[in-house]
């Protein structure tokens, strides 16, 4: 009776390990970074366009401090020669726009200062930029970026 019990203790200790072993593992993937970089020149009133480039380091599994941005955007052939502009900051995942509720929308919340940025997913290579209301833009595809590079780990 004893040697079932002390059986089936170490029966069960091999299982837990197993599983403990299998979960570090997965953690460890989990825990290499990813990142995709999207880049489009949106129009622009008073200038030549708004070269965007939007990269976005985490998952969308991540907890939302993991996920962070880098924004920059610069004005070409503006005639005040503004700066290059530079957000960085969080973004998140909403499921759902008024129009789509299977969408899936990125909100990029800069650090400080600086708007709310939207991007619809419309696929894997593409994100569009949206309103606050997570409405699409009359002229929406000429408000795409596209990805540039596959996702890295580091």
């Amino acid at each position: 009776m004893q040697i079932r019990t002390l059986l089936a203790g170490v029966a069960m200790t091999a299982v837990l390990a197993g599983c403990a072993t299998s979960g570090s593992q997965s953690t460890s993937q989990e825990e290499r970074v990813q990142t995709a970089e999207y880049q489009g020149t949106l129009p622009c009133r008073n200038c030549d366009g708004i070269e965007l480039t939007v990269d976005l380091k985490g998952t969308e599994q991540a907890q939302a401090a993991e996920r962070t941005f880098s924004l920059d955007a610069e004005y070409l052939n503006h005639p005040q020669n503004p700066p290059k502009e530079h957000y960085e900051g969080n973004w998140d995942m909403i499921s759902g726009t008024q129009s789509n509720p299977e969408a899936t929308v990125y909100e990029l919340t800069p650090n400080g200062e600086g708007q709310v940025y939207y991007f619809l997913k419309v696929d894997p290579n593409t994100l569009e930029l949206i309103d606050p209301q997570l409405r699409k833009f009359e002229n929406g595809q000429t408000l795409q970026l596209k990805r540039q590079q596959a996702s890295a780990a580091q």
